[in-house]
């Protein structure tokens, strides 16, 4: 029998999957990372380097948790973070540490861009606005910031592509990937030259743009060395982490839609053909299915808000969990699912690193707002739960405004492993929410690329009806759909009423470094 591995570099860690043509995972792993660095406020760095050694230990953990050599593999799908910026020299050296997708230092770069290019030719030529979760303002930040540095870059490559590097000596990119760069012609899925030229950017800088399944390079001898693959074996171009995701759960027809929480939130649905939003307040990027493109809302402190109550205010959790052999999640969500819906009027902004979907706002500030003495611990939890839901919830908001259709809502990361935080959302949505049997997410879409790759499915379709099924469907509770759409109202005036005053927090901040 064929297998296929997907290899998805994250945030926190480098994971590596085996699926089974059938969808069944024989074997998983994950690579730590170190923590990302934060120098400075809104800064996000991370060593390429890191993810390689990363992508070793997962390569070679998840073969040995199968029983499965490399010569068993078909072929490889990559997939990972979006946005980050890896520059190498021209021995391929890396340059500097990688500028991550929630590094937001470079809204200069995207008020240059802007106004040099124009707001309404660059939704007409990139398909979106510039934003400093992209990479060309982080590019530009550096050729500002560090030009030495910049002019000795030979190669710009993203985070999936530099594990790409690593495994193929290839330099190369797929289009759901590359539509993030704002570089990229989404609609025409190819490199946009008018955008490079308004940017003074050398398009030798760029690797080559492929389709989602093609096949990229191959396994290198150094690289079949060190992990255990088989030299030779295929490695497509696979997809973007959220397209990769999508493909994961399935999201490859018209009226599916996946809420994933990851250390992000997106919110993702496919559509035949682009789909612009006018004012910018979702991307518009190529699919991981040839042909097709989606559109995707993202907020920023999904999973990173509980995280970030974890690290900040958690040790208590964290050490009991230790001793009991527990996730410290499961500890601090119990808290919260004793309190009720709503929790009794207290609010959270989950806007920790600024914000995407809906307000493009890099000095957006993460708040509690409604805070009383009555308020508990628990109550503090539950409206991180509730306020990344309601952020999500914005994104549905303009796909209705678009007539882009939601059917189903399918429930994929780390977040919808709890059954509350799951609940939260379908009520906080009014809709179904679905999880799936695998909850893989990103690492197992790519492995189902790189069977479409492999000729192991016909098409990225089939690989879905081949490889993947429905676990549970949890309904809204009518009750609670009626307490969260009148909290939502209140939510989504915080931010309109606070934008000025975090804009002058902002400012304080700078003048304060």
């Amino acid at each position: 029998m064929s297998y296929m591995m997907g290899i998805d570099v994250g945030t926190t860690g480098t994971r590596a999957v085996i699926v089974r043509p059938d969808g069944h995972v024989l074997g998983a792993a994950t690579g730590d990372h170190q923590p990302m660095r934060m120098p400075k406020p809104g800064w996000a760095e991370q060593d390429p380097e890191d993810w390689w050694q990363a992508t070793i230990f997962a390569v070679r953990a998840a073969l040995a948790e199968a029983g499965l050599k490399g010569t068993d593999i078909a072929a490889i799908g990559l997939s990972g973070q979006m946005h980050g910026v890896v520059l190498l020299d021209k021995a391929r050296a890396v340059l500097r540490p990688s500028l991550i997708w929630c590094d937001q230092r470079s809204q200069a770069q995207c008020d240059w861009i802007t106004a040099r290019v124009g707001y309404d030719r660059l939704i007409r030529l990139v398909s979106n606005p510039a934003l400093t979760g992209f990479s060309a303002p982080k590019l530009l930040w550096v050729r500002d910031n560090e030009p030495k540095l910049f002019e000795r870059a030979a190669h710009f490559l993203l985070p999936t592509d530099f594990a790409r590097l690593r495994l193929t000596g290839e330099f190369a990119t797929e289009v759901s990937d590359a539509s993030g760069t704002l570089l990229f012609d989404v609609t025409n899925r190819r490199w946009s030259q008018e955008m490079l030229g308004a940017l003074e950017l050398d398009s030798k800088l760029l690797p080559r743009a492929y389709e989602s399944p093609e096949v990229t390079g191959e396994i290198s001898r150094e690289t079949a060395l060190v992990t255990g693959l088989k030299a030779g074996t295929p490695v497509v171009g696979g997809g973007g982490d959220q397209a990769s995701s999508a493909v994961g759960n399935g999201i490859v027809l018209p009226g599916l839609t996946s809420a994933t929480l990851g250390t992000s939130g997106v919110i993702f649905t496919y559509t035949d053909t682009p789909t612009l939003d006018p004012r910018g307040r979702i991307h518009t990027f190529c699919h991981a299915v040839p042909g097709k493109w989606h559109v995707m809302g993202v907020t920023q402190g999904a999973g990173l808000s509980l995280r970030w109550f974890r690290d900040q205010f958690g040790a208590s959790e964290t050490w009991l969990a230790g001793r009991m052999g527990v996730d410290p999640y499961e500890l601090i969500i119990e808290q919260a699912a004793k309190i009720p819906p709503g929790s009794e009027g207290l609010l959270w902004l989950p806007y920790l690193m600024g914000e995407r979907t809906p307000h493009l706002d890099a000095h957006a500030r993460a708040q509690w707002f409604g805070l009383t003495a009555a308020h508990t611990r628990g109550h503090m939890i539950r409206s991180i739960l509730e306020g990344v839901a309601f952020s999500l919830r914005d994104s549905f908001e303009i796909f209705m405004e678009l007539g882009i259709p939601v059917e189903q809502i399918r429930a994929s990361g780390g977040g919808s492993r709890s059954f509350l935080w799951r609940q939260i959302q379908a009520d906080i949505y009014g809709k179904e929410l679905v999880t799936l049997r695998t909850s893989e997410g990103s690492a197992f879409g790519a492995a189902l690329l790189a069977g479409v790759g492999a000729k192991i499915y016909s098409s990225v379709q089939e690989s879905s009806r081949e490889a993947i099924q429905i676990r549970e469907r949890m309904a809204p509770n009518v009750a609670n759909v009626q307490t969260y759409d009148r909290l939502y109202q209140v939510y989504r005036s915080l931010y309109p009423a606070g934008r000025e005053l975090a804009h002058q927090l902002a400012a304080l901040g700078e003048e304060a470094r």
